[in-house]
């Protein structure tokens, strides 16, 4: 080949590589279509709060004397009736303690009778002038000072033979044994609880309210309950305790709701929810789930700036988490756009193309 076409080749080769080198033109942003919302106002929405089905009335049963356990009769879950025998301690010391007792009240009822038969004697000889005035009377104190210590004496065989009882626990009342708190061999003290008994009728649902939340409750309120175990059944319901301070440790309040009459007696431990409309739900702005993301505990949403469509990122404080949306306490206002999905795979700045969920183009424009 001759050497002037090689070199017109080269030329050529070299003219090319500097025109892709340098004088290519700038790459343009990449836009992305993203699926925008508003903040739409809670009216007509609920808050869900996760419960547990209880009995109405729960009674830690307990002994009214101290001792050591030696029978344990009944296990968590048995269904007794009332008088039913739970649990007994060692009477042997109280039993000692009834027959001393007794023996004294029996000792004290020999004295009354001696007292009685001095007096007496006593009584027939003043008639016939045998004896002063004041040996009967010494004679009618003594009688009564024996009545006293017969009675007192007889008081205390009572109270030792009722402690002799007191070493068996009975069931006050017919329901479930939801709790055990001691075992056999164990020695407890007078009025220490020992099983929790959840009496048979009235059913309620507990439930925890957060902080932000407790002052929307009040007692009487309506609410409405569902059964995790009949699904697509709701039941009538009303606030009927309302604790008055938060719990220490998880800084909830406790509540009760109690099932209205003629509802269908659910069983112990189920879980409920309990469906309330807040007294701020009107007004509550609220998000779907798939719009909020976290980042080291701070939750977020992406907020489009309509005036360079870019995304900002907006810290939120967040209320209850229901089931697919989130209510916005601060951080937004209703007439802010924001992303409502793949939030996680957005940037800080990046400009995006928005549409609502018919695909179509969202006209960024601030409402006075």
């Amino acid at each position: 080949m001759p050497n002037s076409i090689i070199q017109r080749l080269f030329g050529v080769a070299f003219l090319l590589l500097l025109a892709g080198c340098g004088g290519g033109a700038q790459e343009v942003e990449q836009v992305r279509p993203v699926l925008v919302v508003q903040a739409q106002t809670g009216a007509g929405a609920v808050v869900a709060y996760a419960g547990e089905v209880r009995a109405r009335h729960e009674p830690a049963l307990g002994f009214r004397i101290g001792g050591k356990i030696i029978a344990r009769v009944v296990d968590v879950g048995s269904h007794v009736a009332a008088g039913t025998l739970l649990a007994e301690l060692d009477a042997d010391d109280v039993r000692l303690q009834a027959q001393a007792a007794q023996a004294q009240w029996r000792a004290a009822q020999a004295d009354l009778e001696l007292a009685r038969a001095e007096r007496e004697r006593a009584a027939a000889l003043i008639e016939r002038k045998l004896v002063s005035v004041s040996v009967f009377d010494t004679r009618d104190a003594a009688w009564r000072a024996a009545q006293a210590r017969e009675r007192q004496a007889k008081a205390q065989w009572d109270v030792a033979s009722n402690q002799a009882g007191y070493s068996k626990l009975f069931a006050p009342a017919t329901g479930v044994i939801v709790a055990r708190h001691a075992e056999a061999g164990q020695v407890v003290a007078a009025g220490q609880a020992v099983f929790t008994l959840a009496l048979d009728g009235e059913r309620e649902i507990a439930i925890d309210i957060p902080e932000q939340r407790v002052a929307q409750f009040t007692i009487g309120q309506k609410v409405t309950v569902a059964l995790w175990a009949q699904p697509g059944s709701r039941f009538p319901g009303r606030i009927r305790e309302l604790s008055p301070s938060a719990d220490p440790q998880t800084r909830t309040y406790a509540a009760r709701v109690t099932l209205d009459a003629g509802t269908t007696l659910a069983e112990l431990g189920q879980t409920a929810r309990v469906y309330s409309a807040g007294s701020d739900a009107a007004r509550q702005l609220m998000l779907p789930l798939s719009a909020v993301s976290a980042e080291d505990g701070t939750a977020f949403a992406w907020v489009v700036d309509p005036e360079t469509s870019r995304l900002q990122r907006r810290p939120l404080v967040l209320g209850a988490y229901q089931e697919d949306q989130v209510p916005i306490i601060s951080g937004l206002r209703g007439d802010e756009w924001v992303v409502a999905g793949g939030v996680h795979l957005l940037r800080e700045g990046q400009r995006v193309a928005p549409v609502d969920r018919d695909n179509r183009a969202v006209a960024l424009v601030k409402t006075s």
